[in-house]
Order: structure tokens, then C-alpha cells, then sequence
């Protein structure tokens, strides 16, 4: 069943059009990778699905209903949550506090959320570093401690049908980022859908089922995830990778 549909967006900033039809769906329990090089398009595509930057044309359903002029407040109590690439911690607050500040979001109150809820107490059983710094402040951790926070964070509070990871492994040592790697699989072997936005293009390939490749705004082609990890012209083509 498809949960999530981008279909048909183009977003500009100002007079700069970046995305050009940009069509893509998640379906239940896929970890769906958007992958391409540098300014290719990929954060804007997560701001223009999270409403941060709306598209000017094209729709984004969530189980087919439109989320057009609402606000990233609204969208996330509809269930998308976003984890941005610059990880944004509260970096004064402790590990507690800025899980308890994102645990204070409330659902629409519908009874139409069909996502997986997350409490604070579940976070600190999936997430056992987390658990040993609850009093410790986020800016005092290491990068890697810090993305962890980033995506406890928004799994607390409403309940997540789709996760959008932006990067989660930028910047990280090579031991954090299979840290990393063994939370996103921890997250969709519960069930979680995810969409993944992933510079490091092996390491996104390898955890999805399906993969999107963005070149310059555009949707250049797709392919279950494991064709394009073994394609080496794509790789080299479309990624820079050799």
C-alpha cells in the first residue's frame, strides 16, 4: 500500500526553479532511498514534502490526502517526520529535554494515525547511548551521539508513518555510521517506513528496496535498490561513484 506520493512538484527559491516534476511514492515498510550528488535537489525534495518549501506546483499525499497548504507543524501531526542533515539539537538542553520538547507535539486527534508511536521510555530501550545521557547536554556529545538524539527526536510525539532521514551519515566517523546504519534497520525491521536521503550512495543502496536518482531537480530514473548498487555506470554516471 502506498503511503506516500510525490507527484508532479516543481518548487523555486525566488526565481531559481530547482525541482522540475519531481514524481516519487513510498509504499508500507519500504525504506525508499533519494539519491544524486550535490545540489541535485534531494533536501529540497524532503522541504518540499515537509511544507518548509512549498512546491509552486504538483501535490504530496499522505494515504492519499492531499497535504497542500499545511504547515510543517500540521504535517508532522499527520505523521512525516523529518530528521534534517544539520541535525538541529538543542545544544543547551539535555538529552531529556529535547526529547520531552518533541514529545509535547500531539496527534490531529482524528483517529486517523496509523503510524508507530514512540514513547520516551521506547527510545531509551532502542537507543541505549541515549539512555546513558539523559542529563547530558546535547552540545557536549559527539556527532554521532548527536544524530542519534536527532532521530529519537522525532520519533517521539505523534505517531511516524514515514520517516525522512536527511543525510543521517554525513560527517560521521565510519563506525558511527554503521551505528547509524544498524538504527535505520532496527526502525523498519519494527515497521517503520523511511525515506532515506543519502549522499553516501552505497550505504543508501544497501539499506533500501527501492532507489530514486536525482540529477539537477529531476527524477532521472529508478530501480529496486540492489540493480543500482550493481549498476557501475549509473554509479559513475549520475553519483560520482567509481
Amino acid at each position: 500500500m502506498t503511503v506516500l506520493e510525490v507527484d508532479g512538484v516543481n518548487t523555486y527559491y525566488g526565481p531559481s526553479h530547482v525541482l522540475h516534476d519531481v514524481s516519487l511514492d513510498v509504499d508500507e515498510g519500504e525504506i525508499v532511498a533519494l539519491i544524486g550528488r550535490n545540489g541535485a535537489g534531494k533536501t529540497t525534495t524532503l522541504r518540499s514534502i515537509m511544507g518548509v518549501t512549498p512546491p509552486k506546483e504538483g501535490t504530496v499525499r499522505l494515504h492519499g490526502d492531499d497535504l497542500q497548504n499545511l504547515k510543517p507543524n500540521q504535517i508532522r501531526r499527520r505523521g512525516i517526520s523529518w530528521t534534517p542533515e544539520d541535525r538541529r539539537v538543542f545544544p543547551d538542553l539535555t538529552v531529556a529535554e529535547n526529547l520531552q520538547i518533541a514529545n509535547r507535539v500531539k496527534a490531529d486527534g482524528d483517529g486517523s494515525n496509523r503510524g508507530t508511536t514512540f514513547t520516551i521510555e521506547d527510545v531509551y530501550d532502542s537507543f541505549a547511548r541515549l539512555d546513558e545521557r539523559r542529563g547530558q547536554r546535547a552540545g557536549t556529545m559527539s556527532g554521532g551521539e548527536q544524530q542519534m538524539l536527532a532521530i529519537a527526536r522525532s520519533l517521539v510525539g505523534p505517531p511516524v508513518e514515514v520517516l525522512a532521514l536527511d543525510e543521517p551519515s554525513e560527517g560521521l566517523a565510519p563506525q558511527i555510521v554503521d551505528d547509524v546504519r544498524g538504527m535505520i534497520e532496527q526502525l523498519n525491521e519494527r515497521g517503520m517506513t523511511i525515506l532515506l536521503v543519502e549522499q553516501n550512495a552505497h550505504l543508501a543502496l544497501e539499506l533500501a528496496d527501492r532507489a530514486y536518482v536525482l540529477e539537477t531537480g529531476h527524477i532521472e530514473l529508478t530501480a529496486p535498490a540492489d540493480e543500482l548498487l550493481d549498476d557501475q555506470d549509473v554509479l559513475e554516471t549520475y553519483l560520482g561513484v567509481r
